[in-house]
């Protein structure tokens, strides 16, 4: 298999390719993670996946051959509103007393670009999570814990946040931060195989 470039550090979304055993290395971006104003609150993960993903691809010199790269973004969507990644512990608070009792929907948009064929193709996956109505006191322990840090909505599916999620609608991978299904669909599609 040849090694895919993958323009982003999440360390769980290198945990998902060693999963799959597919050869990779990290590369991150460093555009400013702005989008126009009209796009639908939807669309943003996609289009920030496809902007990270031309971003390290633009890093190859003129006349080099440009390999596989992915990218991906992921955010929450409540009420209308994009939650990314909390500044510090206020933030985190706030977003727990957003989505406590309540429905929201975790986006993660994918970019791939297939460096054999020099085809770029993206998706998006969405997940319902639920999280159970939450005391003053289980929101201060939960932030306390340092948990949040560096994840989109302030949470990880598979951190102490699962204590108070009640339901889950839509792949779990998805929320982690890399939907294994369409990964593998979207590398099906254009003729790389990981099963080797």
């Amino acid at each position: 298999m040849k090694p895919i470039i993958l323009a982003s550090s999440s360390p769980r979304r290198q945990e998902i390719l060693k999963l799959l055993n597919i050869p990779y290395q990290v590369k991150v971006s460093n555009f400013d993670e702005e989008y126009p104003s009209d796009i639908p609150l939807e669309q943003v993960p996609e289009y920030l996946a496809s902007r990270k993903v031309d971003s390290v691809a633009r890093t190859y010199p003129a006349g080099h051959e440009i390999p596989w790269i992915l990218g991906a973004d992921t955010m929450v969507l409540l009420d209308g509103k994009l939650y990314g990644k909390p500044a510090d512990n206020e933030e985190a608070e706030k977003f727990m007393h957003d989505f406590q009792g309540k429905t929201h929907q975790v986006i993660t948009g994918l970019a791939l670009f297939n460096g054999d064929l020099l085809y770029a193709s993206s998706r998006t996956s969405i997940t319902n999570v639920t999280f159970a109505p939450m005391t003053q006191e289980e929101i201060e322990w939960y932030v306390e814990t340092g948990d949040w840090h560096g994840v989109a909505g302030g949470y990880r599916i598979q951190g102490l946040a699962s204590c108070f999620i009640q339901k889950i609608e839509g792949t779990n991978s998805n929320v982690v931060g890399l939907p294994i299904f369409e990964l593998y669909d979207m590398l099906k599609e254009q003729g790389y195989s990981i099963l080797e």
